[in-house]
């Protein structure tokens, strides 16, 4: 059996054909093909505006430097790449790590008692963890109720919706960010975008992704007007032209990755290895995460990791604490109380979840973990 690794990309021939295309023609970069692939964001999220970009980390900086001032605190969870709160970071406000509930998202009860404690906190940042979207209902309730600013990040969720509100639609935040990395629902290489409902937003975001610069019509053909401090951000054309191709096939993407779901669970019924949360045809399942209590069993996760590896298997691990992270020890975190998240990660793993996984792949990957757990 070839290597099984969590994640994998799906290439195919129009994929590729779309690409050169764009490689053959006049615009590499800053050309139709953005705008193009900005409108296909905003097709299917139900957003109003899209801005591509050259990563999903671009996306979290360029979106933090809209919505944050200088000093904010901002309601997170610890359960994520560490992007998403060092982009918090990167604009001088700070991270407060609020713990998870059972399905890996953070706890918005928990949140609402931060903001009742303390009227200064303005903002919150939520992930959808593993494509499972976030309760909108309990979003919307604590935009209006405390009038304070949402992050949505998506980079897990694209295809997700939640009571029929689209991942990325900003229905009940102020922004959301996408990754279109090679392990996402969709790839363009590298690359992000940030999607919006406000038209000013939308405006500021283009300037920062092109070095703050401005030309208008009123100006002499050579000048521009740098306006403030921006960025190199952009996505390349033959980047979004693949995005635009990936877009056609991401319905068969979130429905296959459903039918991967529905073997895992049926396959792990009554035995040690618990699906993080029960099917639901509402997550875009970016992961497929399950956990195992250790505790219970002779082998340990570091050597279940090992003994998959050498049966050619890859598992990974979703996430560490960003909050016990040497840096962010330093700045005086990793004492939060965070007991759900604690035990997550103790237990916690994520097995290969991806398009093109085949069943006799995937009979695999559970006979060898239910094998070496004891279960078979």
């Amino acid at each position: 059996m070839d290597f099984i690794p969590y994640g994998r990309q799906f290439i195919d021939d129009d994929d590729i054909a779309s690409v050169v295309d764009v490689l053959k023609s006049p615009f590499l970069t800053t050309g139709p093909k953005i705008e193009e692939f900005e409108n296909e964001i905003c097709n299917q999220t139900g957003a109003s505006y899209a801005v591509a970009l050259a990563n999903g980390t671009a996306a979290l900086h360029l979106a933090s430097l809209t919505l944050l001032s200088k000093g904010d605190i901002v309601l997170t969870t610890p359960n994520s790449f560490l992007a998403t709160s060092n982009s918090i970071l990167y604009v001088g406000a700070t991270p407060k790590f609020i713990d998870i509930c059972e399905d890996g998202n953070i706890d918005l009860d928990l949140c609402e008692q931060e903001l009742k404690k303390n009227n200064k906190i303005k903002v919150l940042y939520v992930v959808h963890f593993s494509g499972n979207p976030i309760n909108q209902n309990k979003l919307k309730h604590l935009k209006e109720t405390y009038n304070i600013k949402i992050l949505e990040d998506c980079a897990h969720s694209l295809g997700a919706s939640f009571d029929g509100i689209k991942a990325g639609s900003c229905q009940n935040s102020d922004c959301s960010i996408l990754s279109f990395h090679p392990v996402k629902h969709i790839t363009t290489g590298e690359g992000g975008a940030i999607t919006t409902n406000n038209y000013e937003t939308y405006q500021r975001l283009l300037s920062l992704r092109g070095h703050g610069m401005v030309k208008s019509l009123n100006m002499k053909p050579w000048e521009y007007e740098m306006r403030e401090l921006g960025f190199n951000y952009r996505l390349s054309d033959f980047g979004c032209a693949l995005g635009i191709s990936q877009f056609k096939k991401l319905d068969n993407f979130i429905k296959r990755r459903h039918e991967i779901a529905k073997i895992y669970n049926e396959a792990f019924l009554n035995t040690v290895v618990k699906p993080l949360y029960p099917f639901n045809k509402n997550s875009s399942y970016h992961l497929f995460v399950v956990m195992v209590d250790f505790r219970k069993l002779t082998i340990t996760k570091e050597k279940l990791f090992f003994k998959m590896k050498e049966a050619n298997i890859g598992l990974q691990l979703h996430y560490i604490p960003i909050n016990k992270q040497p840096y962010y020890k330093s700045l005086g975190y990793g004492n939060e109380i965070t007991p759900v998240m604690d035990k997550y990660y103790e237990q916690c793993f994520s097995l290969p979840m991806f398009p093109s996984l085949k069943i006799d792949e995937q009979n695999y990957v559970i006979s060898t973990i239910l094998e070496l757990l004891n279960e078979k």
